[in-house]
């Protein structure tokens, strides 16, 4: 007897996830509820056949649940959570949600994510760990300053946890309370300087044999950390067909809306990651001297604006950075040399 492809749509949560099978045709084989558990999952997904489609959608917690439906045989598909369009259904609910996931797979309407291999997960993760220790460290040297100023002591020196600052900081005398926030603060922020650092030595590892890493380091403005999270976002840089695709995925570009002879343009979309648009920023803020992203900066923001100006750069510069991830060079920063 002949078996037919099922298509499987999961509606997954944190606790439980409804799972909902369907015939090529349409037709519902069968609804459960499941808790989350990898076994159960497995168990479900048997019933399924060989080789089902099935969809779920990148939601908190996705990782284990797309790892199993792989091992198990399954075409699996990662539905894009601001790419499909729901429509306005007067009931909510989980198996609606799988339902109509799966429909969607089915005929072919399914705006889908990248699954990105387990290693380069695993990779973001540090990367991604290491960018909010970071932005922490941050906000614990701008608390060590506002008590500074609450006590009225100047800052005489740039970097107030230099050397110099350092000193300064052990020698003030300040009321109770704010010594001992000020040196709670500086317990803190030596606690996420000494994970930094050992996220750092992590990772060097994974990127040095990694032309692109290098590659794209000869952009003026990106140093190792920044060309880090370019390498770790992005990924196989071979799913982009251009670099247009990549500042699309970016979010760097602008939104499109066009109905008979009217075409309207916004503001950059600001979907997909959010690092990357960051560092991409960064990177053009740390340029020095007339490169030519600074002066596509310049000549944009005198027009438009600062701020537009400085996403047009960072735009630019993400053109770079795409001919470096997937040429291992760039020519024209090489020719420039």
């Amino acid at each position: 007897m002949e078996q037919h492809k099922q298509y499987v749509g999961i509606d997954l949560h944190r606790k439980r996830s409804v799972i909902v099978r369907r015939t090529e045709l349409g037709e519902t084989i069968d609804t459960v509820r499941i808790d989350n558990d990898p076994l159960a999952l497995a168990a479900e997904l048997a019933k399924a056949g060989e080789d089902p489609e099935v969809v779920l959608e990148a939601t908190y917690g996705w990782y284990w649940a797309a790892d199993v439906l792989a091992e198990c045989g399954a075409n699996v598909h990662l539905a894009h959570p601001l790419g499909n369009n729901w429509g306005q259904r007067r009931v909510k609910n989980d198996e609606r949600d799988a339902t109509d996931l799966v429909d969607l797979l089915r005929l072919g309407r399914l705006a889908e994510a990248w699954i990105a291999p387990p290693p380069l997960r695993e990779l973001r993760e540090l990367v991604r760990y290491r960018a909010k220790l970071v932005h922490l460290r941050t906000s614990l040297k701008a608390q060590v300053h506002s008590v500074l100023a609450k006590e009225g002591v100047a800052v005489p020196m740039t970097d107030l946890f230099g050397v110099g600052g350092q000193r300064l900081l052990s020698e003030v005398h300040l009321g109770d309370a704010y010594r001992i926030r000020v040196e709670s603060l500086r317990d803190l922020i030596e606690v996420c300087d000494r994970e930094i650092t050992m996220l750092e030595d992590q990772v060097a590892p994974v990127f040095a044999g990694d032309l692109g890493y290098h590659a794209v380091q000869a952009i003026p403005g990106v140093g190792p950390v920044l060309a880090a999270i370019f390498v770790a976002e992005i990924g196989d840089i071979s799913r982009f067909a251009s670099a247009r695709h990549l500042c699309s995925w970016a979010g760097l570009t602008p939104t499109h809306r066009e109905s008979d002879e009217k075409v309207r343009r916004g503001h950059i979309t600001k979907q997909g990651s959010r690092l990357v648009r960051w560092a991409a920023v960064e990177a053009v803020a740390h340029q020095r001297g007339d490169t030519p992203i600074r002066v596509h900066h310049r000549r944009v923001g005198e027009r438009r604006g600062k701020q537009v100006g400085r996403v047009a750069a960072a735009r630019k510069l993400l053109v770079l950075v795409y001919y470096g991830l997937r040429d291992g060079e760039i020519r024209c920063l090489a020719r420039a040399g």
